[in-house]
């Protein structure tokens, strides 16, 4: 007999499209929760992103495993029905509709609230339901340009996009854990919550230390594959070209990389490396050091000297390695398409394993 699942017996209704929501929503569903979602009749907009995963949208495969889609169109009387109830056997209602377009088809949160006490509702938008900014409509890259993250992602010439759905999946997280806080909440006190989530204001948040160092006086320069506060933490080419990224995090290590790597000891008391401050402020010369004693040495040598002083390091590795990274942990979901196998969910419960559901089909789900 399997174990029950943590949200076994909890329903959530959403009305989501694109990665945020169904980010959110996939992670209740691995967890036992029953979830519907409701799609427009076209479907979810994410269902034609691309056709890489056995011929369906790679971001739809990935974000809809275990979930249950029912086609409505809530501008017609009979569909909202429907909708209405839906909701009225939920536990949780996630939706990012625009701000303010449940409430103009007569199913504004206050009504909710009001109609259905033990709801969780869960709003996300781009910039939220106030403010001189939220009828403007907000994707991923409009919020990294938005925010600043661009700014300071990229090397020196110009600012670049992180190169996944940063913003999406910050703010699917952010929504997933605030609706298990409210779950909480509940089984204590019986009352749902009325939860407003905000890309902008996910992705403000996670820029708090460089947004320190802006008003602190120290404005964050775009280093590429370096770190702002940190040195030596980057990347340097051995002498057979492979290259290696290194981080050094304490004194401590800067001690036993001086002496067991770059076997030079005279660098554990020379004045402008003997601390991080030191270092960064120096980081030309002490980038260019750590560059020379990697220069002589192949990434075999390297790879032995860094583990022998317990150095952090990393392989600089690319989409193909890892899709065959020994250390890569794998699902696979079954989808109208057929199987498809992609990374694992991060949570392992020990003693525990999980199964993870099919990706539906569009209206592949409960009769309404």
């Amino acid at each position: 007999m399997e174990p029950r699942l943590p949200l076994a017996g909890l329903t959530v209704v959403a009305v989501e499209q694109a990665v945020a929501a169904p980010f959110c929503t996939s992670r209740l569903a691995d967890a036992g929760a029953r979830v519907i979602k409701i799609e427009r009749p076209e479907g979810d907009f994410a269902r034609g992103y691309d056709d890489v995963a056995a011929g369906q949208s790679s971001y739809f495969v990935w974000l809809n495993r275990g979930k249950e889609s029912v086609v409505l169109d809530l501008a017609k009387p009979v569909d909202q029905q429907a909708f209405a109830d839906l909701l009225a056997g939920a536990d949780v209602l996630v939706q990012n509709l625009k701000p303010g377009a449940l409430a103009r088809l007569g199913f504004a949160a206050a009504q909710l609230r009001e109609r259905y006490p033990r709801l969780i509702i869960c709003s996300i938008s781009g910039y939220g339901e106030s403010g001189p900014m939220a009828d403007r409509k907000a994707y991923d890259l409009l919020i990294q340009a938005e925010s600043g993250l661009a700014s300071i992602t990229g090397g020196p010439n110009e600012p670049s996009r992180v190169g996944t759905s940063v913003v999406d999946i910050a703010t699917g997280a952010t929504a997933h854990a605030a609706i298990l806080e409210a779950l909480i909440g509940r089984s204590v006190t019986g009352e749902g919550a009325d939860i407003q989530i905000s890309m902008f204001d996910v992705m403000a948040d996670w820029l708090t230390v460089p947004l320190l160092h802006q008003e602190g006086g120290r404005p964050p320069r775009r280093l590429g594959l370096a770190h702002p506060s940190i040195a030596p933490y980057g990347v340097f080419t051995c002498a057979d070209g492979k290259q290696i990224l290194v981080s050094i995090q304490s004194e401590r290590e800067w001690a036993a990389f001086a002496r067991l790597v770059l076997e030079d000891e005279g660098l554990i008391a020379d004045l402008r490396f003997a601390t991080n401050v030191q270092r960064v402020a120096n980081r030309e010369a002490t980038d260019g050091r750590v560059a020379q004693a990697f220069a002589a040495m192949d990434e075999g040598e390297a790879r032995r000297r860094l583990e022998r002083a317990d150095v952090a390091f990393a392989s600089v590795n690319d989409m193909a390695a890892l899709s065959s990274h020994p250390h890569l942990r794998r699902i696979a979901v079954a989808t109208p398409g057929g199987p498809v196998s992609y990374p694992a969910p991060a949570p392992v419960f020990v003693g525990q394993p999980r199964r993870y559901g099919a990706v539906p089909a569009l209206g592949g789900g409960v009769e309404v």
